[in-house]
């Protein structure tokens, strides 16, 4: 593991990042860890793990201290997101959809809507993002949500699909189009929704092939009344801010893939160094030494890339688009094949349930497919090559 050790030391993070980081690991390890394949089984929301990670206070590391938080860099927003992702994919992407949800609130919002809503989340709410619609995935320009002005209300109407946290959020980032603007992308808008506002409803929860803790649901909205404080920006300024707002949770999804990624290194390199088969480790024969060396640098590599874009957003710089996607792309990909090579390293076993082997290459595919199917982030970063 030296490769690895190496970069993970060259990170220096400061004192308080570091004790943050100890108690982090200590919680995934005595207790996320441990109950994560029972909520892989069972798909019961893991309520358990919330609660401690609120006992922690991690919503607070990305909320401003003015509104109940306690800011600390990007880079270790990232890090836990991995800690935990590694431990528990479901519990890694409910707690990273409390940023993917509000951070646009932090970035985008008023100073009066920061002090009215920011101080649920900072005290353990959780958030959503409510992009997806049945007609509209990867052109979200296609959405039929619609925000209509009524005096100091907006009435939503219409439906999100595939909404993570979406039967558990108490702050939704929904996004939909502004009815006295007929053009589709300058129509786009956001606004904050509350829980419990009459006319929501979850339709159904969606029975998944991984992430079974974490609730995916689809949601209506038949009318209901938003007040037009809740509004984060001007009418028809949504879709910049979805764009902004995906520039930062896509990073954050390279993290959680890192996080299953590194589970899956390490659980192939110790059965390799435990599993003895024609008299010698299973990591003994060179061809199996291979697959990890490829794998292992390709890890290596992603680790670095991961630490530069962190290193962008926290030095404040907005163009970060296409190294997100190169981010979230990488990580993807990789966390599938790794996913998919620690079932073979195990062989049999690997396909069972009595190794998490099998359980990782299932939370790994839908990596590969949220926040922009790779073949979107392929495209972006193909067409930046194209002369203007």
């Amino acid at each position: 593991m030296k490769l690895l050790d190496q970069i993970a030391a060259a990170r220096n993070w400061s004192d308080e990042e570091r004790q943050v980081l100890d108690q982090v690991q200590r919680l995934a390890d005595e207790v996320i860890a441990p109950n994560a394949e029972r909520i892989d089984r069972t798909g019961d929301f893991p309520w358990e793990n919330v609660r401690a990670l609120n006992d922690l206070g991690l919503n607070a590391i990305f909320i401003p201290e003015a509104f109940g938080g306690m800011p600390m860099s990007y880079a270790l927003y990232l890090e836990i997101v991995s800690i935990l992702s590694e431990a528990c994919a479901s519990t890694g992407i409910i707690w990273a959809t409390n940023f993917h949800g509000m951070k646009p609130l932090v970035q985008f919002g008023t100073d009066e809507q920061r002090a009215r809503l920011l101080p649920r989340i900072a005290e353990g709410g959780l958030g959503a993002l409510a992009i997806t619609e049945p007609s509209a995935g990867s052109d979200a320009t296609g959405m039929k949500t619609t925000f209509t002005p009524k005096g100091d209300e907006i009435v939503v109407r219409g439906s999100k699909t595939f909404i993570s946290n979406g039967d558990v959020a108490d702050l939704y980032l929904l996004f939909g189009k502004w009815s006295e603007i007929p053009e589709p992308k300058k129509s786009i808008s956001a606004l904050i929704f509350e829980k419990g506002t009459p006319g929501f409803e979850v339709i159904s929860k969606e029975h998944k092939m991984g992430h079974n803790g974490s609730s995916t649901c689809a949601l209506s909205f038949d009318g209901c009344r938003v007040p037009r404080a809740n509004l984060i920006g001007a009418p028809g300024q949504g879709l910049s801010i979805l764009l902004a707002s995906l520039n930062k949770s896509r990073p954050s999804i390279a993290a959680h893939a890192r996080g299953i990624a590194r589970a899956a290194f390490k659980d192939m390199v110790a059965y390799g160094n435990d599993r003895v088969q024609g008299g010698q480790k299973v990591l003994g024969f060179q061809g199996n030494q291979f697959t990890l060396a490829d794998l292992a640098c390709e890890l290596a590599m992603l680790e670095v890339w991961i630490d530069h874009v962190a290193r962008l957003v926290d030095s404040g710089e907005e163009d970060i688009g296409l190294a997100a996607s190169v981010g979230k792309l990488r990580a993807s990909d990789l966390a599938m094949r790794m996913a998919t090579e620690c079932v073979q390293f195990h062989g049999g076993y690997g396909y069972c349930r009595d190794y998490r082997a099998e359980r990782l290459m299932r939370d790994a595919k839908i990596t590969q497919i949220w926040e922009g199917t790779n073949q979107i982030h392929r495209q972006l970063i193909g067409r930046s090559f194209l002369r203007k």
